[in-house]
């Protein structure tokens, strides 16, 4: 168990897919004083990962196991599966839960294709000078998902095959969020890695829209002279965020439109509340309409929600599956650019944290943003 004074070092993983850059690191403690500079490696694609050369395998529809304890599983062009979902078409032990993607579908086949999700890409290691690139921090880097955000080259990912989204209470939101609640949702140091993104991205002078927000909006505390409108569900917790100069009580799965006039805003950021919109393309157009051309949308998530509350396809998904279908939400607007996904894994979990007991790392944290057009 690392200590708390223990030094952190970043592993960075940079990617391009065709439709976005990609940027993911994860943090392990430094075992020596790695200095100051940063060195890059660039690596040509598939030279990192396996398989990277698999033809795709095409096998009965009745070999893809549906059910998995009290989960019935339907298989969906461009979604990823353990292979132990087909274990026996795909040669594999029952207990193989490496990814393979569903890639095309008929009513009596499938066809998977089970290279790395990153084996088309080339990819930069951007690391400590001295610092040592071991298997362990590798297998950390590209075995635990990355690649599964991007999607498939011509294949339209099926997201939407239920569509609002349900979820397991689907009772009016009003009655679950009448009760204020003024805790943090993650722990503060993935807290403070959001905080960093929105520091990096946001200007003085915006005017931001804080959606879904409740008593806190994660904001930087050097950005002073912005103006941040909120958007919650409570009104108890919204008065109580220092960060709000106005807000409204508004609940976007009752009503889609945001009550705000065109080009009103220069950014919207929206804290571990995305996994909660049972129509968020409707959402994801109003957020255009309201925000200005050349601002940004940011949305970040991590592993932890109200579960009667997220939507089930989000509770089934890879973490960077959900990734992947909140740059979807992007993708389906059509009025976004300069698309970006970023996570931050490995960091410790504080000392006080009442989860270290379950897990010493931080909870994850995964964002995805672009430009509005």
């Amino acid at each position: 168990m690392s200590s708390p004074d223990t030094a952190y070092q970043a592993f960075t993983l940079e990617w391009h897919s065709s439709v976005a850059t990609h940027r993911d690191c994860w943090f392990t403690p430094a075992s020596t004083n790695t200095g100051s500079s940063d060195s890059a490696t660039t690596l040509a694609a598939g030279e990192w990962v396996t398989p990277t050369q698999r033809a795709p395998v095409t096998f009965p529809r009745s070999q893809f196991i549906t059910q998995h304890r009290q989960l019935t599983v339907t298989p969906r062009t461009g979604r990823f599966y353990p292979q132990a979902y087909a274990w026996e078409a795909l040669d594999c032990s029952r207990s193989d839960f490496r990814p393979f993607r569903l890639i095309a579908a008929t009513p009596d086949t499938l066809t998977a294709d089970l290279n790395h999700p990153l084996a088309a890409y080339p990819l930069r290691i951007i690391k400590s000078e001295h610092a040592p690139l071991t298997p362990e921090i590798s297998k950390a880097l590209t075995e635990t998902g990355a690649g599964m955000q991007a999607p498939y080259p011509s294949v339209s990912t099926d997201y939407y095959a239920s569509y609002p989204f349900t979820r397991a209470d689907e009772r009016d939101d009003a009655q679950f969020y009448t009760t204020p609640r003024f805790v943090n949702h993650l722990d503060t140091t993935a807290l403070a890695q959001v905080t960093a993104v929105y520091e990096r991205l946001l200007r003085p002078g915006m005017h931001v829209l804080d959606l879904m927000t409740s008593h806190v909006s994660h904001l930087p505390d050097t950005l002073t002279d912005i103006t941040v409108t909120g958007l919650g569900m409570n009104p108890a917790e919204l008065a109580t965020n220092p960060r709000l100069q106005q807000y409204v009580v508004h609940d976007l799965n009752q009503d889609t439109q945001l009550p705000f006039a065109d080009d009103s805003f220069d950014a919207v950021i929206c804290t571990v509340s995305i996994e909660y919109l049972t129509q968020p393309l409707a959402v994801m157009q109003e957020l255009a309409r309201v925000t200005r051309s050349g601002g940004k949308v940011i949305m970040a998530f991590s592993t932890r929600w109200f579960p009667p509350k997220a939507i089930t396809l989000w509770t089934e998904m890879h973490p960077f599956e959900r990734q992947g279908l909140v740059l979807d939400y992007f993708l389906k607007t059509g009025q976004f650019s300069d698309l970006h996904t970023e996570s931050v894994r490995g960091l410790p979990r504080p000392l006080n944290d009442p989860h270290r007991r379950t897990t010493p790392l931080s909870d994850p944290v995964f964002a995805v943003w672009g430009t509005v057009t």
